[in-house]
């Protein structure tokens, strides 16, 4: 049996939870954008907005608020990633929560495709219910009924992925 290239890098793509500190190519997180915009959505209503942040000083700011949402504020909950992508959704959409859910599968299958780790943080609801997250979308001219959906963290990893085994019970098929 041929096994799909495609379907290996599903199978092959693990969490990323330790970066190098060097910033991913302009190139290359344009195209994990782009992959990020043509993900399918309900009714093709596009819910989703990405927030692609490079700017070291915004990525702290929210590595702090997430960590403080986590309750640990000595931490840092984005791995020491370089970029985050923030996926919210407008709630007014009846489908956003899948829709930015499925932005976010696409997020971080594109960056496992080339060659950069990546791993779904969450908490990114909360921030943004809280006035400083309000305050960053507004500083932003984003306006409207949003929603946090994920934090979807990218880097070069600097560590080796750990596979983890499936849990029993995953599947059950109805013939």
């Amino acid at each position: 049996i041929k096994v799909n290239n495609n379907l290996d890098f599903i199978l092959n793509r693990k969490s990323i939870k330790k970066y190098k500190d060097t910033m991913v190519l302009t190139d290359d997180l344009n195209k994990i954008i782009e992959c990020g915009k043509y993900a399918p959505s309900g009714m093709n209503k596009q819910s989703a907005i990405i927030l692609a942040v490079t700017n070291k000083e915004m990525r702290d700011k929210l590595s702090k608020l997430n960590a403080k949402i986590m309750g640990n504020e000595n931490i840092d909950p984005f791995y020491n990633a370089p970029v985050v992508l923030v996926v919210l959704a407008d709630k007014d959409v009846p489908t956003y929560i899948y829709d930015g859910s499925v932005v976010m599968e696409n997020l971080l299958l594109a960056a496992h495709t080339l060659g950069l780790g990546a791993c779904w943080i969450h908490r990114a609801k909360e921030m943004f219910e809280t006035e400083e997250g309000k305050s960053i979308l507004n500083s932003l001219g984003i306006n409207g009924n949003y929603e946090g959906i994920g934090n979807c963290i990218i880097g070069y990893p600097d560590m080796d992925p750990v596979d983890k085994p499936r849990k029993d019970n995953y599947v059950y098929y109805i013939k």
